[in-house]
């Protein structure tokens, strides 16, 4: 592999093996630093994300008066970095005396969001291009509806977004596609809210900020698909984050779709809302074991081993896309090499992501001579005996970028990423864990 500019070149090594340990998870980091900003008590959160979207939540909530600092001794005892978050309860946060900058994090958009609206005071925050072209009207309508003046561009239905929180009153909300970002917004801000706010899904998303909120003494009902949330005060606790599964996702698919290959990772979060993943990859037959099943902080982890494996096309839709819609375009590419057909439905989410992600998977693997086509809500794959190297454009997205690194370890000849440094944004060490794990090294 070789570094041009911003371009990664990637040949298919002769065999695949090593232990990769993942960044972080993303979605328990940020609720963790956030949570504990409104909570009572001192914490220490390790193993954090890494990236841009570490950056961004740091930002906003440091620019809200946040106490964070890092920390050399940490009480969850692990040797990864570690932060201390000193909270002050609900009330302590201070009005911002700039706009906030939650950069290209969707997550963290939203979830400040969510706290901004119980603050009695205004605050603005912004993110990039990418960001600020996202929709936001998803978690406007119904924290307006509670009581919270929201205005931003296009009807208030983009960033910027300029709050003035406060006197917010529970409300009984339907959303109208599954969300943990929308819900976990209205989560954060029912806690500031004077009696119950009730929030039904149409089908299981991430279920993280729950889990916490339940650990951090909050007042949170659970009852199958509705969330019951009243205003609470909550207790510090510290966080062992564990692996990101969405960053494992890539190994695995590596280990078990290149023809010689062995990959253990880490200390992975299997949580059921969020290991589609392995549910769509057993469906498909592949060749995959967890090891060391145990539960931190509330949150099941194991290891994983991915060895070369004869996949099979499956269905992904339904209730299974909330679970696995991060991991959709690297089981694009899974799905291309496997026999049979796979079919993606029901994931018209995917348009609205960092990158329209149903196109910019569709136009990078067909580059490499998969069969995919594209649909509106979604993506019909016939597997192919081979790939071949091509260059590809990551459209400034991090997942697609790390996608097209993938396919480059399971291509002949070589393949280019483009702009390939948007990998970064959630995994900064991307590449060189690829080139790691590329034993015999024949890249240029």
């Amino acid at each position: 592999m070789e570094s041009v500019s911003d371009r990664q070149m990637i040949e298919s090594p002769l065999r695949v093996e090593g232990v990769v340990t993942p960044p972080g998870d993303k979605s328990v980091s940020q609720r963790a630093l956030l949570l504990n900003s409104i909570a009572n008590g001192k914490s220490h959160i390790s193993n954090l994300c890494e990236g841009d979207d570490r950056t961004s939540i740091l930002r906003c909530l440091i620019g809200l008066g946040a106490d964070i600092s890092e920390i050399s001794t940490c009480s969850t005892h692990t040797n990864t970095e570690c932060y201390e978050v000193v909270g002050n309860g609900p009330s302590g946060l201070t009005e911002p005396s700039e706009v906030l900058n939650a950069g290209n994090s969707g997550t963290t958009m939203r979830l400040v969001s969510g706290i901004l609206s119980g603050q009695p005071f205004l605050s603005v925050i912004s993110g990039d291009r990418s960001l600020n072209a996202r929709p936001m009207d998803r978690i406007v309508q119904p924290l307006t509806k509670m009581g919270a003046q929201i205005i931003g561009r296009c009807n208030s239905s983009l960033a910027p977004l300029a709050i003035r929180g406060g006197n917010l009153s529970g409300i009984d909300y339907k959303m109208e596609i599954p969300s943990a970002q929308v819900k976990s917004s209205l989560m954060i801000a029912a806690l500031y809210a004077k009696g119950h706010t009730t929030i039904t899904q149409p089908a299981q998303s991430r279920d993280h900020t729950e889990r916490m909120l339940n650990s951090m003494g909050a007042n949170i009902q659970i009852d199958g698909l509705r969330v019951i949330v009243g205003e609470s005060d909550l207790t510090a606790v510290d966080t062992e984050v564990p692996s990101d599964i969405s960053a494992a996702a890539f190994w695995l698919i590596a280990g078990c779709c290149h023809p010689n290959a062995r990959i253990r990772i880490n200390r992975v979060g299997i949580n059921p809302t969020r290991a589609g993943v392995l549910k769509v990859l057993e469906s498909m037959g592949a060749n995959i074991r967890l090891e060391n099943l145990r539960d931190e902080g509330g949150e099941p982890e194991a290891d994983i081993i991915a060895e070369t494996s004869d996949l099979v096309g499956t269905e992904v839709g339904g209730d299974m896309i909330a679970t696995v819609i991060d991991e959709l375009p690297v089981l694009s590419l899974a799905a291309s090499l496997a026999k049979g057909t796979t079919v993606i439905t029901d994931a018209a989410e995917l348009r609205v992501k960092e990158s329209d992600r149903i196109k910019a998977t569709v136009d990078g693997l067909s580059r490499l001579g998969a069969n995919v086509k594209e649909r509106s809500d979604g993506m019909l794959i016939h597997g192919v005996q081979r790939l071949v190297g091509s260059e590809c454009d990551s459209y400034g997205d991090h997942r697609i970028a790390m996608t097209m690194g993938i396919a480059g370890l399971l291509a002949s000849g070589t393949t280019t990423v483009k702009d390939a440094h948007s990998a970064a944004i959630s995994y900064p060490n991307f590449w060189n864990t690829l080139y790691d794990l590329s034993s015999s090294s024949p890249n240029s």
